[in-house]
């Protein structure tokens, strides 16, 4: 092989598309690891690694201590975590920039694979970036999808070619349950597939190809290894039931949290960038007369469903509808190999290199942008001061504040399920609301506040006697108690199983608001 055909092989046009659509990914997913849910995430890991089993009940909070907890996501965790260890900051965003980027190589590979297109694909890979970009950052969700692609790229190569290693199905469910709850989906999307295979006929534009014997057989062995797989888990069937529970159980997680809401159309970026993608499917089934395999358009239906019903599953749908996208921008020309130009491609991957190496983060820049989002800096002044007594936080800020090591007894965080069962959830929406907000300080027997200082509850704090400022910057204000304390009218709740797992574990009391 010659210098040139190296060369044209390393880099060759496609190779170019796909850089180029890493720099995209890069570029949208900015310099940030800002996110409520990572903090508590790595401080779970923490205590993994530094206990060597698993937290039985709740130790960040003193509303709900002791209450019994999974912790469900363990296995995404660790690379955060393992990451910050190695790097700090900045090695938590490669972490978290390494999966991006595997996402969408692989979604981009997936339209190929679908159409046959390279150009097409890529247009339609960085269109599903903008779906995407609603999951973006260091969230566990993200491996969910990386296992997504890898059941749905087998699934096609079975399909195409009657023969693909079904095998890694079963482990991919198997590290799915002990990384993210969104196994479900992947088990829907499997099914559909599966079920897709059982009649053979043609009705107008959809079509169906019935499984061969042979094949059906393959398919329902696999189906039934990866149910048990789920049960390979530190928790049993009650780590399989927890997507139900999140269902079914905590309303007030689904109702109020803005990623499980709707669509917005009237939203100037993400609505229009919705709107576009409904009108490309719409024209393209219309004019190009395309065909439907009926797998495909049970997948089609199951993402235009979920993505428009809950924005967090854009993303779900952008993996499901690339292939259709791809398809339907086959009138873009092929690549064509004879007249690509290594040199001219080598040139321009190296430049974008030197972008993304220019404008990569430094650890400062992130913290920076963490202290934009978080109470950083107040973190310090309570380090020095000292705030005894129960504190109210904000929803997004608990996490942050354990990870840190703030001292303060924690009212909330976004781990949203153990705050629902016990109605501490409820009590918080009702205090943003300024529902009975000072009620509800009262029943807490609260006397810190730390909040955004542009909240409606700040600004009624600022304006009560019984309260004062004590710290304020452009991120935080925490407030006093000055007023006298009301008598207590709630107690947390006694978890009898508290004391039989610290005898059974040796865990020592746990300390709320302390990481273990």
């Amino acid at each position: 092989m010659t210098l040139t055909e190296r060369l044209r092989n390393v880099f060759s046009f496609p190779v170019l598309l796909g850089a180029l659509l890493l720099g995209w990914v890069f570029w949208i997913a900015k310099a940030s690891i800002a996110d409520p849910d990572i903090w508590w995430h790595m401080e779970n890991a923490r205590y993994l690694f530094a206990h060597h089993h698993f937290p039985n009940f709740d130790t960040f909070s003193f509303t709900t201590l002791g209450h019994p907890w999974m912790d469900h996501e363990w296995l995404a965790e660790i690379p955060y975590y393992l990451g910050w260890r190695a790097g700090g900051l900045v090695g938590v965003y490669l972490v978290y920039l390494g999966i991006l980027n595997l996402i969408f190589l692989a979604i981009f590979y997936l339209g190929y694979k679908s159409s046959g297109n390279v150009k097409g694909s890529w247009i339609a890979a960085c269109y599903c970036v903008f779906l995407g970009a609603v999951s973006f950052g260091p969230r566990t969700l993200l491996y969910g999808y990386v296992y997504l692609l890898g059941l749905v790229l087998v699934m096609q190569r079975f399909r195409a070619k009657g023969k693909a290693p079904l095998w890694l199905i079963p482990i991919l469910f198997c590290l799915w349950i002990n990384s993210h709850g969104s196994w479900l989906i992947g088990l829907v999307v499997f099914g559909i597939l599966i079920a897709s295979g059982f009649i053979e006929g043609s009705w107008g534009r959809v079509y169906a190809v019935r499984w061969t014997p042979k094949q059906l057989r393959q398919l329902i062995v696999t189906a039934g290894a990866s149910v048990a797989a789920l049960f390979v888990n530190p928790w049993g069937y009650h780590l399989v039931y927890y997507p139900f529970d999140l269902a079914f159980r905590q309303k007030l997680t689904v109702n109020n949290i803005e990623e499980w809401a709707s669509v917005d159309f009237n939203e100037p970026v993400r609505g229009k960038i919705v709107l576009i993608m409904l009108a490309a499917l719409l024209v393209g089934a219309l004019v190009m007369k395309h065909k439907w395999e009926l797998g495909q358009l049970g997948l089609a239906l199951l993402a235009m469903y979920s993505g428009l019903t809950y924005v967090r599953f854009l993303f779900l749908a952008a993996i499901l509808l690339v292939p259709l996208l791809a398809k339907f921008l086959d009138f873009v020309p092929p690549y064509q190999p004879e007249i690509d130009k290594p040199l001219l491609n080598a040139g321009i991957i190296v430049a974008m290199l030197v972008i993304i190496i220019a404008y990569f983060p430094t650890e400062d820049m992130l913290k920076n942008g963490v202290a934009d989002r978080f109470p950083a800096a107040a973190v310090t002044y309570v380090k020095v001061h000292g705030l005894p007594g129960r504190t109210l936080n904000h929803y997004t800020w608990g996490g942050y504040l354990v990870w840190r090591d703030s001292g303060l007894q924690t009212f909330v965080d976004s781990r949203s399920d153990i705050y629902e069962y016990e109605g501490v959830l409820g009590d918080y929406l009702d205090m943003l609301r300024l529902k009975n907000s000072l009620k509800v300080l009262d029943k807490y027997q609260i006397r810190w506040v730390i909040f955004p200082p542009k909240e409606p509850l700040s600004y009624l704090l600022e304006h009560n006697a019984d309260w004062k400022s004590v710290y304020n910057d452009h991120v935080t204000e925490i407030f006093e108690r000055v007023g006298p304390m009301p008598p207590s009218t709630w107690s947390p709740r006694s978890f009898p199983s508290v004391t039989a797992t610290r005898q059974s574990t040796g865990e020592a009391k746990p300390s709320p608001g302390l990481h273990p």
